[in-house]
C-alpha cells in the first residue's frame, strides 16, 4: 500500500490515466476515414500532436492506442472531424475494388455500409513486392456452447424470438466470433436451413425462417438474417451469406431429392424453381442451379445482393473432403462449416474452389484508385496480385491449350525438352542385398504435414507474363521455366532423383521450374540453361494463403488434441487417436487439407465437359489465377524439400525404399518412426532431417507394414508400397 504523499499522488495519477483511457475513441477504420475525409495527411496530424507519423499509422490500424495527454487531443480532433464529416453509410470512402468471378454477371463490389476491418496503411509496392493483407483475426481455440439464461436476440420480422440450439450430447464446440463483430454479420457467415424453417447459425443461435420459396429465402437472407463475413483484404469483397439446404428444406422449397441431369449437375431452365427466380428478377450465375448455386441481382445503390447456397442432397459436400458431414444434425453441421468459414473462407463450392478463392480473397486482383482526371474512384490493378489472365509458356501449358495445339499434332507425346513435368514423387526401388540381410522387421511410412502448403511459404512466383530468353544465365531470383541438362549430376541410386517425378535420372535436356534448378545448384551442379521463359514481375504471392491455411490447420489440430511442442511419444499417441475424438473437427481438418491440394490443382485446371473441342480455350483460362507456372514452382519446391531431408537421413546411413508424394517408406527393426529416425549424440532429431511434430513441414506416422509385405510389393507386385502403407490407397496428390 502507498505510505507517503508522492506514492499516493502517483496512484491517483495512475487512476486518472486509466479513466482517461476509457474516453470513447472511434474504431480504427473510422479514425482513418475521418482523417481522409478532412483532407489531412498522417504527417499533418502527427505534427499537430507532436508524434511520429508511424504513431498515427499504428493508431489507425488499432495496433496501439493513444495515451494521455495525446489521447485527449486526438479525441478532440476526431470529434471535430466527425461533426463536419458524419459517416453516411460508407459514402465518400474509396469503393471496394473486388471483382466477381468471370462470367457470373455480378457488379464490382460497392462501398461497404460499415467500416472495413483494420488494415495496413496504403502503400505503393513494386510489382515484385509482397503487399500485406488486411489484419484478420487469427483462428481461435473453439469454445464450448452452453445454454444461455439470457433472452435470445429477436427476429427482425416480429416473429417469435430466435431460439438457442440444444447442445449435443457430446461436447460440441463452435468457432468463437472475433471481438467487435461486424454489425452487418452478427449471426455469422452461414446458416443451415432445416425442413421446419429453423436456420442454425454457427454460434448455436437458431433463426426462424418463414420462407417457403427461393425468392422469399433470398429476400429473408439479405434483409433479416444478418449473415456474411467481412473481407479478408482491404481491397477485397465481403463474403456473401451462405445458406446450406438440408434434404428436408430442399423438399419444402420445391427442389427434387436428386438431380436428373447427372452430367451437367443442374436443374433444367424450365424447372418451376428456376422460372420463379427469373420471374422475380433474380439471376443465376452461368453455372446454373446446381449443388452450389449463387443467386443475385446486379448491385444497386452501392449495395451487393448475392446469396450462396449449398444443396446437401445433391452432393454439395464431397465425402472425400468433408467425410460424412452432410449426415450430421443441422446444428452440428453449422458448427463444422462455421469453423471452416471462420478459419479459412466461407464455402462457395468444392474445397478446391475454396482453396483457389482464398488466394483471390487474400490477394485481390484489383483495388480502388482515384482517377486524376475526374477525381472519381475507379478499379485498377493491385500490385503484387495476379491481375489479369496470362497465357503460359509453351512448355508449361497442358496438351489441350491453344499454344500447344498450334505447335504439335493432337496425339503428339511431348518429350522432356518440350514439356515442363514438375509433379509429385511416385518412386520405389529394388531392395539391396544388404537390406535383405539386415533382419528388418517392418516398413514404416512417414508423411510430411501440409507439404505443399509449406512449400508455398516464401515461394517467389511470377505474377506477370513470361519472357523468352535464349542462352540465359541462371538466376534463382527469377521464377520461370528453364531448359537445362542435369543428366550429368551423380547421386546415390538409393535415393530418387530430385529432378523427375519418377525419381529416375534425367537423360538429357529437360524443362524445370526455377525452384528445381536452384536445388541443382545447391547440389553443386554446373547449370547452363539453353533457353528459358522467365517472369520479371514476381513476388511471394502465396504467403498470405499459406499463413491462413497454416493457422487454420494448427487451430483444428489443437481442437483434436495435437499441439506444437509435444514430446515425440505424446505426439505419436495423440495422432493415433485424433480423428476419433470428434467427427466435427476431423471433418474440418480434412476440408483444410483438401483445400490446399485442390486449390493448387485449380491453378492448372484442364477443360471439362463433353462439349469441349481440342485446341479451344476453356473457361478456366480466363481467370487470373489460372497459372500452371505457379503450380510447377510449388510442386518442384515441395519435391526438392523432400529430397533435401531424405539426403540428410542418407548421410546417417538411412535410405528410403519408396516415396509417394509427401510419404516416404523406410525399413526398420521396430514398428514406429522412433525406431529408425536418426538422432544426434545428444538424443535430439538429426538437424535438417525429418522431425516428428504437428507443424507444416514436420512429419507424422503414416503407417506400418511388415518387411515381407514391403518386399513383396516391390519385388513381386511391382507396386509402390507407399501407396498402401497405411492399409488403404494413399492420395497421389498428397495433402
Amino acid at each position: 500500500m502507498p505510505n507517503d504523499q508522492d506514492e499516493l499522488f502517483a496512484s491517483v495519477d495512475a487512476l486518472l490515466e486509466q479513466a482517461a483511457m476509457q474516453d470513447a475513441l472511434p474504431e480504427p477504420a473510422e479514425r482513418k476515414r475521418l482523417r481522409e475525409a478532412g483532407g489531412l495527411s498522417q504527417d499533418q496530424v502527427a505534427k499537430a500532436l507532436s508524434v511520429r507519423r508511424e504513431t498515427i499509422t499504428s493508431w489507425e490500424l488499432g495496433r496501439t492506442e493513444p495515451r494521455p495527454p495525446k489521447r485527449a487531443a486526438y479525441i478532440r480532433l476526431l470529434e471535430g472531424l466527425a461533426e463536419r464529416f458524419p459517416n453516411q453509410g460508407g459514402q465518400g470512402s474509396a469503393p471496394s475494388s473486388a471483382v466477381p468471378e468471370a462470367g457470373d454477371g455480378l457488379a464490382v463490389t460497392p462501398p461497404s455500409p460499415s467500416p472495413a476491418p483494420a488494415v495496413a496503411p496504403p502503400r505503393e509496392p513494386s510489382p515484385a513486392a509482397d503487399p500485406a493483407p488486411a489484419s484478420v483475426p487469427a483462428p481461435t481455440r473453439a469454445a464450448r456452447t452452453a445454454p444461455s439464461s439470457s433472452p435470445a436476440p429477436s427476429s427482425t420480422s416480429g416473429r417469435p424470438p430466435a431460439k438457442k440450439a440444444a447442445p449435443s450430447k457430446r461436447a460440441t464446440t463452435s468457432a468463437t466470433p472475433p471481438p467487435a463483430a461486424d454489425p452487418r454479420f452478427v449471426h455469422g457467415p452461414l446458416a443451415v436451413l432445416d425442413g421446419d424453417g429453423s436456420a442454425y447459425c454457427v454460434d448455436g443461435l437458431v433463426l426462424d425462417c418463414p420462407a417457403t420459396t427461393f425468392p422469399a429465402l433470398v429476400e429473408w437472407t439479405l434483409s433479416e438474417a444478418k449473415l456474411g463475413a467481412p473481407r479478408l483484404h482491404r481491397h477485397g469483397k465481403d463474403a456473401d451469406p451462405l445458406i446450406v439446404i438440408t434434404a428436408e428444406a430442399a423438399e419444402r422449397l420445391g427442389l427434387p431429392r436428386e438431380l436428373e441431369d447427372r452430367r451437367g449437375l443442374r436443374l433444367p431452365e424450365d424447372h418451376p424453381v428456376v422460372r420463379h427466380l427469373l420471374r422475380t428478377k433474380w439471376r443465376l450465375t452461368r453455372r446454373g442451379f446446381g449443388p452450389w448455386p449463387r443467386i443475385y441481382r446486379p448491385a444497386q445503390g452501392g449495395e451487393r445482393q448475392c446469396v450462396q447456397f449449398a444443396i446437401l442432397p445433391w452432393g454439395a459436400l464431397d465425402a472425400r473432403s468433408w467425410g460424412d458431414s452432410d449426415q450430421l444434425p443441422a446444428a452440428e453441421l453449422a458448427r463444422v462449416l462455421g469453423s471452416y468459414a471462420t478459419r479459412v473462407i466461407t464455402p462457395r463450392g468444392s474445397t478446391a474452389v475454396c482453396g483457389l478463392e482464398l488466394m483471390t480473397a487474400l490477394r485481390p486482383p484489383t483495388r480502388a484508385v482515384r482517377d486524376e482526371a475526374t477525381g472519381s474512384w475507379v478499379s485498377g490493378p493491385n500490385p503484387g496480385a495476379l491481375t489479369e489472365p496470362v497465357d503460359p509458356a509453351p512448355p508449361e501449358a497442358p496438351g489441350e491449350h491453344p499454344v500447344v495445339a498450334s505447335r504439335y499434332p493432337r496425339h503428339h507425346e511431348r518429350t522432356p525438352d518440350q514439356i515442363l513435368d514438375e509433379e509429385a514423387y511416385d518412386w520405389f526401388r529394388p531392395l539391396t542385398d544388404e537390406e535383405c540381410a539386415q533382419g528388418y522387421s517392418h516398413g514404416i511410412g512417414i508423411d510430411v504435414n501440409m507439404a505443399f502448403a509449406a512449400a508455398a511459404n516464401r515461394l517467389n512466383v511470377g505474377t506477370g507474363p513470361a519472357t523468352h530468353v535464349s542462352s540465359p544465365v541462371f538466376d534463382a531470383k527469377l521464377p520461370g521455366s528453364w531448359l537445362v541438362d542435369l543428366s550429368h549430376l551423380d547421386l546415390d541410386p538409393r535415393l530418387p532423383s530430385p529432378f523427375t517425378p519418377k525419381g529416375t535420372r534425367p537423360t538429357g535436356p529437360a524443362w524445370y521450374a526455377t525452384s528445381t534448378v536452384a536445388y541443382a545448384v545447391e547440389l553443386g551442379a554446373p547449370v547452363q540453361p539453353i533457353e528459358a521463359y522467365v517472369r520479371y514481375e514476381h513476388g511471394a504471392y502465396l504467403d498470405a494463403w499459406y499463413t491462413r491455411l497454416r493457422d487454420a490447420y494448427m487451430a483444428t489440430m489443437e481442437d483434436l488434441g495435437v499441439t506444437a511442442g509435444m514430446p515425440d511419444e505424446d505426439f505419436l499417441a495423440a495422432m493415433a487417436r485424433h480423428k476419433d475424438l470428434d467427427p466435427g473437427p476431423a471433418a474440418v481438418l480434412s476440408a483444410i487439407k483438401s483445400s490446399v491440394k485442390g486449390g493448387i490443382g485449380k491453378l492448372r485446371e484442364r477443360p471439362q465437359g463433353i462439349g469441349y473441342k481440342y485446341g479451344e480455350r476453356w473457361p478456366a483460362l480466363e481467370r487470373p489465377t489460372w497459372s500452371p507456372h505457379i503450380r510447377a514452382e510449388l510442386i518442384g519446391k515441395a519435391r526438392t524439400n523432400m529430397h533435401r531431408k531424405m539426403r540428410k537421413l542418407a548421410s546417417a546411413g538411412v535410405f528410403p525404399v519408396a516415396v509417394l508424394s509427401d510419404c516416404a517408406v523406410y525399413l526398420s527393426h521396430g514398428a514406429g518412426p522412433l525406431d529408425f529416425l536418426p538422432r544426434t549424440e545428444e538424443g535430439k532429431p538429426l538437424p535438417g532431417g525429418f522431425r516428428l511434430g504437428v507443424s507444416p513441414g514436420m512429419v507424422k506416422h503414416e503407417g506400418t507394414q511388415d518387411f515381407l509385405w514391403v518386399a513383396s510389393m516391390i519385388e513381386d507386385e511391382q507396386i509402390n508400397p507407399a501407396r498402401h502403407i497405411k492399409g488403404s490407397d494413399a492420395a497421389a496428390g498428397g495433402e
